[in-house]
């Protein structure tokens, strides 16, 4: 920008020289006076610098890098290069292309899709620009790199059914937590991150789908056992309460009791029968009963 308001600023002076050595037209002098106006105008704003909201700047003038800026209006050397950060939150989408390969504690491939929302912290400004540069420097360099490494790591700790279906929340919270912790000493605020998908390669797919349906079966298999052991202690206690009433009416049953019984059967019967003749009691003696007589 200064070498074009030199350029202007020269050139309106050579009109107005010209206007007044050779009597050129008015429209020259004119002309001379605006393009160096212009050239004063440009040259005035090489000299100031306005960093925007929510924005932070840092100061090079060559090769020295000054303190950071605050947003407003600046004061600057024409040869001053400011790099500006936002201070908003970013998304780093590891999506599509960028979707990053990783592999369960058994050697299965899954391919996870994340975002990691970021910005960066205004009073670090002026050491990421040391360390990195500009703020797509930032990203590509520290965010990118450090949360593939951490989502590779964690996965490499979960099995691929554990990384595909149960514990996919667990796993967000680790990568989030781990992110945040490795990138917040360098003035990297982590904002979240969102585990989008977890897609297993076509040979896991087929390893999972195996385990599911052995876990199934296992679970199946195991519910069975504990009906039949139910079933069986049900006998089990129903006999063992037959038996004991058996024994407490054998023990109950003496021969004078079966007699009378027995004969109080032979009253009922001899109603329809006038005589009836059986043994009855253990000595097989006969009663004759007279149903005619009570």
């Amino acid at each position: 920008m200064i070498y074009i308001a030199a350029l202007l600023l020269a050139l309106g002076i050579t009109l107005i020289v010209l206007r007044r050595r050779n009597g050129a037209s008015r429209l020259v002098g004119v002309s001379g006076f605006a393009v160096g106006a212009l050239g004063v105008v440009l040259a005035l704003t090489t000299f100031t610098y306005v960093v925007e909201p929510y924005e932070v700047g840092v100061p090079a003038t060559l090769g020295k890098v000054g303190g950071t800026w605050q947003p407003g209006l600046h004061l600057k050397s024409p040869v001053t290069d400011v790099t500006t950060y936002s201070t908003r939150p970013a998304d780093l989408n590891l999506t599509g292309d960028e979707t990053v390969e990783v592999r369960s504690s058994e050697g299965g491939v899954l391919f996870a899709d994340l975002t990691v929302k970021w910005s960066i912290d205004p009073e670090h400004a002026l050491a990421l620009y040391k360390l990195a540069g500009s703020a797509d420097a930032v990203q590509q360099r520290l965010v990118n790199p450090d949360s593939r490494e951490i989502v590779r790591n964690v996965f490499a700790r979960h099995t691929g059914v554990e990384g595909y279906t149960s514990q996919r929340e667990a796993i967000s919270a680790e990568i989030d937590k781990l992110i945040t912790e490795r990138l917040a000493p360098r003035g990297i605020r982590i904002n979240g991150v969102n585990l989008r998908n977890v897609k297993p390669s076509d040979s896991l797919q087929k390893a999972i789908d195996a385990k599911i349906a052995q876990d199934q079966a296992t679970a199946q298999a195991a519910a069975a056992v504990l009906t039949a052991k139910a079933e069986a202690d049900k006998r089990k206690i129903d006999s063992e309460s037959t038996a004991a009433a058996n024994t407490a009416i054998a023990n109950s049953l003496t021969d004078k009791i079966l007699m009378s019984q027995c004969i109080d059967a032979f009253k009922a019967a001899a109603e329809k029968n006038p005589v009836y003749a059986s043994p009855c009691g253990s000595t097989g003696t006969p009663v004759i009963v007279d149903g005619t007589k009570r």
